[in-house]
């Protein structure tokens, strides 16, 4: 299965987060399973970090690297993409998880989220 992970989520895995289930421990360690990271995490950690608060002290090029050195895959955003927010309900306003769920449906991956609003828009979403 492909598995494109929501920004909380992918910091959670990268960081070894006690707050990542077992569920999703046990999906993102399964060597059958391929792991996306989407452009779209990097950029709201990016703008999150540039925000300066104490409580996020996290580099978005130096978390980029090391994601794709343990192997995740990396997703652009594309036009497509775009095109498919606009198909998206209004179930949840945050423009960064939106396009995470675009991306998901566009690719045919599965988007793992804690978010019970992203979990919302079903198929092809899965809360862990």
């Amino acid at each position: 299965m492909k598995y494109l992970l929501d920004t909380h989520l992918l910091i959670w895995a990268a960081g070894d987060e006690p707050r990542l289930s077992r569920s999703a421990r046990d999906l993102l360690e399964d060597e059958d399973n391929a792991v996306i990271f989407s452009a779209a995490s990097i950029w709201e950690i990016s703008i999150k970090a540039a925000l300066g608060r104490s409580s996020f002290q996290l580099s978005a090029a130096v978390f980029r690297r090391g994601l794709i050195e343990v192997g995740y895959r990396e997703l652009d955003i594309t036009s497509a993409h775009a095109v498919a927010v606009g198909d998206l309900p209004r179930i949840h306003s945050d423009p960064f998880d939106r396009m995470l769920v675009a991306q998901a449906r566009t690719e045919g991956y599965t988007l793992l989220t804690s978010d019970r609003r992203v979990a919302e828009y079903g198929s092809p979403t899965l809360l862990v």
